[in-house]
């Protein structure tokens, strides 16, 4: 049977595979999966390799590969009926998998990007099962560049029974989806040097389909809200523009689409991609949970009826969108229409304002457990905030990066939030 809103939850986290001694990036997931089946309490699904699996199965968690060989994904084993006690769950199995990993010289890594990764030398695509849809991204995208080869996301799947329920929840997930990485941005840093821009993997994932620009369009999703609107207007346009690229139809699926928030009617939920992947799981599952709450409000009619959230173009969202992708939290809102549809009358108010107002008015739809970890990324900023704070402007950078990358994979290890 479908799951109604809010029903239950799907997570998934994705870590880059580091060497402990070099800190750049090792292409050893394959053996890492290898390893994990052997684990106790594992099992494989019916159609994986023995050899190469790209999948290994908890009670709880599942393991598996992504494009990239370097990149490792956790996820909730099928829908999770509450976010409490994820963190918890996913932590024990990072220090799994780090002791998997340690017999390789190798470690998980959090954060958005890999502060200094070269993606046209270093990247490595998954060489076993499935391997023909990422070579077809490949042969299209070329995928060694930031975009495709240097990106760690958490995404947040929450489910709808029927067309009704993914109107509601698509019209409130677009309005909210361009103040996310006011929470999240967690990548101030590629190729080796501070940029300017809080979130870096955003920004080039932006860019990273742009021979067809269609399949991301502008990361925020057009206004369409029943099953056949989305595929008419959204689907049936990437399949077309797919078509001379890919004339046997491996990439005709629903998730060759890649704005940042993606209908998936093949299982009846909305996966939202837009958040990085923080320092620890207790980061990761906080930020969801304020996110959902939000969502939460947003459908429950706590902050403008649903008609005020259809009617929302993608162009002032996506402006709002870059503008966040570069300053995070402290970017200032200007559209008062926007402030208006939450409730918030003042004018020019900061993203970290805005989330601290939604927050008050959604804190009912928060568990216990998640409040001071957010208490602590409201009130420091985010993930790319404190990375800047404290290892900006070094006088050695190179000895800096490594410390922040140290740093980094020490909070993972031990689910510690960076500065607390």
């Amino acid at each position: 049977m479908p799951l109604h809103l809010f029903e239950a939850f799907g997570v998934e986290l994705e870590y880059m595979v580091v060497n402990r001694h070099t800190l750049r990036v090792a292409p050893v997931v394959d053996r890492l999966l290898k390893g994990a089946a052997t684990l106790r309490f594992a099992t494989l699904p019916d159609d994986e390799d023995l050899d190469h699996p790209g999948s290994v199965e908890f009670e709880d968690i599942a393991w598996s590969n992504e494009l990239a060989l370097h990149v490792l994904e956790l996820k909730t084993n099928g829908p999770s009926p509450t976010l409490e006690g994820l963190s918890t769950k996913f932590h024990r199995h990072i220090t799994m998998a780090n002791e998997v990993l340690a017999g390789m010289n190798a470690m998980l890594l959090p954060g958005g990007m890999h502060p200094t990764m070269n993606p046209d030398a270093e990247m490595k695509i998954w060489p076993h099962g499935y391997n023909e849809v990422y070579e077809a991204f490949n042969r299209i995208f070329d995928c060694k560049g930031h975009g495709w080869a240097n990106l760690q996301s958490a995404h947040l799947n929450l489910p709808f029974a029927d067309d009704a329920e993914f109107g509601r929840l698509h019209a409130a997930i677009r309005v909210l989806l361009p103040i996310m990485p006011a929470l999240s941005a967690a990548s101030p840093m590629m190729d080796g040097k501070f940029t300017g821009v809080l979130d870096n993997r955003l920004e080039v994932y932006r860019h990273n389909a742009r021979r067809v620009p269609i399949t991301s369009g502008g990361v925020v999703p057009e206004p369409v809200f029943t099953h056949d609107d989305y595929q008419r207007v959204i689907l049936d346009s990437i399949y077309k523009a797919f078509e001379p690229l890919d004339p046997t139809g491996v990439l005709r699926h629903e998730w060759c689409n890649s704005r940042g928030a993606i209908a998936r009617f093949s299982r009846n939920a909305i996966e939202i991609r837009v958040l990085d992947c923080q320092e620890c799981p207790r980061a990761d599952l906080a930020i969801v949970a304020l996110v959902t709450a939000a969502i939460r409000g947003l459908v429950a009619g706590r902050f403008a009826d649903l008609s005020t959230l259809e009617g929302w173009e993608v162009v002032p969202l996506q402006q709002l969108f870059v503008s966040v992708i570069r300053d995070a939290e402290q970017t200032v809102i200007v559209d008062a229409a926007f402030l208006r549809m939450f409730g918030v009358k003042e004018q020019n108010v900061t993203a970290a304002e805005l989330w601290m107002h939604i927050r008050s008015v959604c804190h009912d739809f928060v568990a216990a457990e998640h409040r001071t970890t957010l208490d602590f990324i409201l009130s420091r900023g985010t993930l790319a905030r404190r990375i800047s704070v404290l290892f900006r402007g070094a006088d050695d950078m190179a000895k800096a990066t490594a410390s922040q990358i140290s740093a980094l994979a020490a909070c993972l290890n031990e689910n510690r939030l960076l500065g607390e």
